[in-house]
């Protein structure tokens, strides 16, 4: 019988939580396009740029372009992936400490990867902050087949029906890692609904998405989201390239009581999308409430 209440006082937190996450960007959603101030230039923005800045308190969106103009994810999909990591941990089914196996299809994912070999296993704990750090496509596909049963399509489909549930309404999701694939797609706004129902689901997991260095068998492996360090009050959350995508980043900024969240997509290199991600932090968090 405890069991029983405590689950569906679980349930009943995790609708709240998803009903509060929806209503956030719900301006994000129906504005159906843009809010394009005017801002000093960073470069030129490419065909494939969408953006948005949405106040995380307020839900209003403070900048946005192309917001619901459907984008590749590239590794932006693994705050997916960590975020149902997260649900099997709270849920009981998964622990830090348990171990992850390698599978030959993970350990032949193409880089960035860890290198881990078929028969090797990673513990969860490791693997949570090597998705975040090293952004590693073969622990990806390991932590999609030991949720997913053995199956990462499996798994991508159980990524797919969560989206739906955050209200990620344009969002598919094909594999775990953001490799390529035409039908993995996503827009600025679902990434930004996600990456606030991160915040306010997770809080006490959060911490990991500010990790900037994952030290596995002696070897210390430094990230590559540099805007942590040019954006005041940032505090996390992933970056993402594939070809096709351009390069991806999901920043969240918490500075003098103000809350926001930003994603930038499809710029043609890392440090115009830091610079740009970093130029909107600058003009848009003082505008959040």
């Amino acid at each position: 019988m405890t069991g029983l209440i405590a689950g569906a006082l679980h349930r009943c937190r995790l609708s709240l939580t998803m009903i509060v996450v929806m209503a956030v960007v719900s301006a994000c959603a129906s504005s159906g396009g843009s809010i394009e101030d005017t801002m000093a230039p960073v470069a030129p923005v490419t065909e494939k740029y969408a953006a948005i800045v949405v106040d995380a308190k307020s839900g209003k969106m403070l900048y946005g372009a192309n917001v619901n103009e459907v984008r590749y994810p590239a590794s932006l999909t693994k705050m997916m992936t960590l975020y149902l990591m997260f649900e099997a941990m709270d849920e009981g089914r998964v622990s830090r400490s348990d171990l992850i196996p390698i599978s030959r299809n993970a350990a032949a994912r193409p880089p960035s990867k860890l290198g881990l070999k078929a028969g090797q296993s990673i513990p969860v704990d490791t693997a949570i902050r090597v998705l975040v750090v090293k952004s590693a496509n073969d622990v990806a596909t390991a932590v999609g087949e030991f949720l997913g049963g053995g199956s990462e399509a499996r798994f991508a489909q159980m990524m797919t029906a969560k989206a739906r549930t955050l209200g990620m309404s344009r969002t598919t999701f094909k594999n775990a890692s953001g490799l390529p694939d035409p039908e993995q797609v996503t827009t600025a706004t679902d990434m930004a609904r996600l990456s606030i129902a991160l915040r306010r689901q997770f809080p006490h997991y959060y911490s990991y998405f500010g990790q900037k260095e994952v030290t596995v068998a002696g070897r210390t492996i430094k990230g590559h989201n540099k805007a942590m360090d040019m954006i005041p009050g940032a505090d996390g959350l992933k970056t993402g390239y594939t070809r096709a995508s351009g390069f991806n980043l999901a920043t969240s900024v918490r500075s003098g009581g103000k809350s926001v969240v930003g994603v930038v997509m499809g710029e043609d290199s890392a440090a115009i999308r830091n610079a740009r991600m970093a130029r909107l932090m600058s003009t848009y968090v003082s505008k959040a409430k």
